[in-house]
C-alpha cells in the first residue's frame, strides 16, 4: 500500500494551478490541443508538495529532467489524449517526487580535518630490512701509531752551495801552489803532500792538501794537521812571529809545540747548513801550547792569571792575520780552544770574538 505524500504542516496540499478537478468525460480533442498538452511545461517547484521538516531533498540531476520530459512525451503519444484526472495527476506527481528523492552520488566535501592531514600513499612503504649480520665493531690497530719523526740534524740535510766545493786538482799543480810550498820550506816548515780531498755529496774539497809536521824549525804541531797550503803558511808565520815571542816574554821559555784540536774535517758549521771552513782545510783549532821547560798552557774559560795574560795576547794578535778568531766566551763550542780561519770576507774584514 502506497503512503500518501506528507504535506507541510503550515501549508495544505492544493491542486495545481488552483483549478478544480473536472470529472472525466468524452471530449473532442483537436490536434493543436494535443500538441499543447504534449508541450506543456513540467510543474513548477511551487506546485510540488514540499516534504516535511527534517527530510532532506537532494538536488535533481541536470540530466534527469530531459529524460523525464522525453519519457512523458512518449507516454502521451502512445496513449493519446487523456483527460486529466485527480488519480492520474496524483500518481504522476508521486512518481516525479520519487525520481527527485532518489539519492544521487556526489563527491564528498572535504572537511577541515581532511584538508589538514596528508593523503595516505596508494601503497604503504615497506621499511628497510636490517641486515642479518651485524657490522663488526671497529678494532684497535694491530700496530700502535708511531710519533712523528724528529727533524733531522742540520748535518744530515743538504748543504748550501759553496763555489769551492767544485775545486778539483789539475793534471799539473798550479804555480801559486808551487810558490806556497817554496815559502813553507824557507820558514823551516816540514810537511807532506797529500792526495786531493773531495766529497761531492757534502761539498768538502781540498784539491792540493798538505799534512804539517812542524810550524817552523823548533815548533812542532800534533797530531798530523791537514790544511791547504795558504792556511798552513799563515799558521807557520803566526807561530814564529807572535806565539814564540809571547812565550819567551811571559814564561822565559821557548814554544816547543802546539796541540791542535781540529784541522780538515768534512762537516758543516755547528747547527747550520753552511759548510765549515774546516771542510776546505782553511781552519785550525788550537787547544794548548807546550813550552820548552815542559809547561803546558791550555785554552779554557778561566785560566790562571799569568797564563790568561799570555792567551789573551795571542788571541788579540790573531785578529788580522786570520779573518775569523773565536775562543772561550764566544759560544759554548769554542770554550776550550781557539778557532782560526781564513774565510774570505767583504772588504777583507775580520770577525773576532
Amino acid at each position: 500500500m502506497e503512503q500518501p505524500l506528507t504535506p507541510r504542516v503550515d501549508q495544505p496540499l492544493k491542486p495545481r494551478g488552483g483549478q478544480r478537478l473536472k470529472p472525466r468525460g468524452k471530449r473532442h480533442v483537436t490536434r493543436n490541443q494535443t500538441q499543447q498538452k504534449t508541450q506543456a511545461p513540467l510543474p513548477s517547484p511551487a506546485d510540488v508538495p514540499v516534504p516535511g521538516p527534517g527530510i532532506p531533498v537532494p538536488e535533481p540531476r541536470p540530466a534527469d529532467a530531459p529524460k523525464a520530459d522525453a519519457a512523458k512525451t512518449e507516454e502521451q503519444k502512445t496513449e493519446g489524449p487523456k483527460t486529466t484526472g485527480a488519480p492520474d495527476r496524483f500518481n504522476e506527481e508521486k512518481s516525479h517526487q520519487k525520481k527527485q528523492a532518489r539519492p544521487q552520488p556526489s563527491a564528498p566535501e572535504p572537511s577541515a580535518d581532511t584538508e589538514s592531514e596528508p593523503e595516505p600513499p596508494a601503497v604503504a612503504p615497506t621499511p628497510t630490512q636490517k641486515p642479518d649480520i651485524a657490522e663488526p665493531e671497529a678494532q684497535p690497530p694491530a700496530v700502535a701509531p708511531q710519533p712523528p719523526p724528529k727533524p733531522t740534524d742540520a748535518g744530515d740535510e743538504k748543504m748550501l752551495p759553496d763555489p769551492r766545493s767544485a775545486d778539483l786538482p789539475d793534471g799539473k799543480m798550479p804555480a801559486e801552489e808551487v810558490a806556497c810550498r817554496e815559502r813553507l820550506k824557507t820558514l823551516g816548515v816540514e810537511f807532506e803532500e797529500h792526495k786531493a780531498e773531495s766529497n761531492p755529496k757534502i761539498g768538502c774539497s781540498i784539491p792540493y792538501p798538505i799534512v804539517l809536521k812542524t810550524l817552523g824549525k823548533s815548533i812542532a804541531i800534533a797530531p798530523g794537521t791537514e790544511l791547504n797550503c795558504p792556511m798552513a803558511e799563515v799558521a807557520a808565520r803566526f807561530a814564529a812571529s807572535v806565539i814564540q815571542p809571547a812565550a819567551k816574554a811571559d814564561f822565559g821559555a821557548d814554544l816547543k809545540s802546539i796541540g791542535q784540536a781540529s784541522a780538515f774535517v768534512c762537516r758543516p758549521r755547528n747547527g747550520t747548513r753552511k759548510l765549515s771552513e774546516h771542510a776546505f782545510g782553511n781552519a785550525l783549532d788550537i787547544a794548548s801550547f807546550t813550552l820548552s821547560d815542559g809547561k803546558k798552557i791550555e785554552v779554557g774559560p778561566a785560566p790562571p792569571e799569568k797564563e790568561g795574560k799570555f792567551l789573551n795576547a795571542v788571541r788579540k794578535a790573531a785578529c788580522g792575520p786570520f779573518k775569523t778568531v773565536l775562543g772561550p766566551g764566544a759560544d759554548p763550542d769554542h770554550s776550550l780552544h781557539f778557532h782560526l780561519d781564513l774565510e774570505p770576507r767583504r772588504h777583507g774584514g775580520t770577525f773576532c770574538q
